[in-house]
């Protein structure tokens, strides 16, 4: 069978998530048929699962405004600008209208399995761009189909690979064995079921962004409830703690984002969780009785807890496109023009410089990676962030050079310079990208009288 000629064909975007789907938007305002495929069972499957949790953006800042075009003609009104929508809310008020003012444009269920150029494996140079991408779908009933596209733009983001608990980026030994009671998402503590896991139980958190400030802010409530007596958390960190850990409180221009911080921070302060630096894990073993014991890389053993909540990051899943000439960073998988501007071994400051289809292009031309899935495993993306990806990469699919050049996005500032703990991402990148020399190991608990006994003081280990 022979491959139709790209000029006939949609633009593929995987991921029917909120970039995926500001693409698919963009497309059809420059006349350009899209085609979503989503491996989920509805739009947005992602969001979804992380729906009780609270965004730190407002509602002006997590809608497309192509999108709201799009909207528009179907009677949908723009929740409140100034409000903060729940995962849940944006999926209800947005996401799924969105999805289905796309309507057929979108299949769900759908899981692309391979991409690459039609009858050309990654190594045949000959004629290369002159032929189509060939997508290969496997559907939920295990029907299996190719597709043929004219430019694929991967919005798939990094949802499904959270980064493991192990200190060397790789899992921990028994990490895998104690799969039942470690999870890497935060737990929606509202859930009968999942509260219950936690009430009245130890737990470790280990991470020091803001899923891991929500986990513990999470926590905090619990203990203060009738049924979360005796809920205690542990927070496990890689690094020091110093001035920047709990992020940019009332200076961060997010101030949502910023009260994540001051949440974890009072958290601690209060005595419901305490705060283990300098460890890096190594192992985790269950103790005769079954209780959960983390081994840090210098043999520390700490005491034993029930349960653990893994939120080192995520990084991206890149086994599909083994057969497309991609150009990415030896360290943080992200487009190598992009990666300078994202490095958090360099940026500290939380800020990042708008982007688009220059810095997103690879080898293999008219194939992009969009929203958090182009970060690689770089942390402080933004929604918006995604929307500008988008809005340049369309334009430029489109020929419109000048406006995909173009720049219209100013993102807001953290309000932290050289602050590890800003950031949502594996802590071994975070130590790198804060000021701290390499952590003295301690147990500390902030603003108790213990701490001040001892001599230690919030910022011990740092330069």
């Amino acid at each position: 069978m022979n491959a139709p000629a790209p000029s006939d064909l949609p633009v593929v975007v995987i991921g029917a998530g909120p970039i995926g789907l500001a693409a698919a938007a963009h497309l059809v305002e420059q006349g350009i048929e899209p085609l979503v495929l989503e491996t989920g069972p509805q739009a947005a499957a992602a969001v979804r699962e992380w729906s009780h949790v609270r965004l730190f953006s407002t509602w002006g800042e997590v809608v497309d405004p192509v999108a709201e075009k799009l909207l528009a003609p179907t009677g949908w009104v723009r929740p409140d600008a100034a409000t903060y929508p729940s995962g849940g809310d944006w999926v209800n008020d947005y996401l799924q209208p969105l999805a289905d003012a796309l309507g057929a444009k979108v299949r769900t269920g759908a899981t692309v399995t391979g991409v690459s150029r039609s009858g050309r494996d990654r190594i045949v140079d000959a004629d290369r761009e002159a032929q189509p991408f060939v997508v290969h779908v496997r559907y939920a009933d295990a029907r299996e189909e190719r597709l043929f596209a004219r430019a694929v733009i991967d919005a798939s983001g990094t949802w499904t690979t959270p980064s493991p608990a192990g200190g060397s980026g790789l899992p921990a030994l028994g990490e895998r064995a104690a799969a039942d009671r470690i999870t890497y998402r935060v737990p929606d503590l509202q859930d009968p079921a999942v509260r219950a896991r936690y009430a009245g139980k130890r737990t470790a958190v280990i991470g020091s962004g803001a899923s891991a400030f929500t986990a513990l802010a999470y926590l905090a409530d619990l203990a203060k409830a009738d049924d979360g007596a005796d809920t205690k958390g542990l927070w496990v960190l890689r690094r020091g703690i110093s001035g920047s850990t709990f992020g940019g409180g009332e200076a961060d221009q997010l101030p949502a984002r910023g009260a994540l911080g001051l949440a974890a921070k009072a958290a601690v302060d209060d005595g419901h969780a305490d705060a283990v630096t300098g460890f890096r894990t190594e192992a985790v073993e269950r103790d005769t009785d079954g209780r959960l014991v983390l081994i840090a890389e210098d043999g520390r053993r700490l005491d034993p807890v029930d349960e653990i909540i893994v939120l080192t990051g995520f990084r991206p899943d890149l086994s599909f496109l083994s057969e497309i000439r991609l150009d990415l960073d030896e360290r943080l998988e992200a487009p190598v023009e992009l990666a300078p501007l994202i490095d958090p071994n360099q940026h500290s400051c939380g800020t990042v410089y708008p982007h688009g289809h220059r810095e997103l292009s690879h080898p293999e031309r008219d194939v992009y990676l969009v929203g958090m899935k182009s970060y690689g495993r770089a942390p402080t993306f933004l929604a918006m962030t995604g929307y500008e990806q988008v809005r340049s990469v369309v334009a430029a699919l489109a020929g419109d050079t000048e406006a995909a050049d173009r720049v219209e996005l100013t993102l807001p500032e953290t309000g932290v310079c050289g602050g590890a703990g800003l950031f949502d991402t594996p802590d071994a990148e975070q130590d790198a990208a804060g000021g701290c020399c390499a952590p003295v190991p301690a147990l500390i608990q902030i603003g108790t009288p213990a701490t001040a006994e001892r001599g230690e003081s919030p910022s011990a280990g740092c330069c």
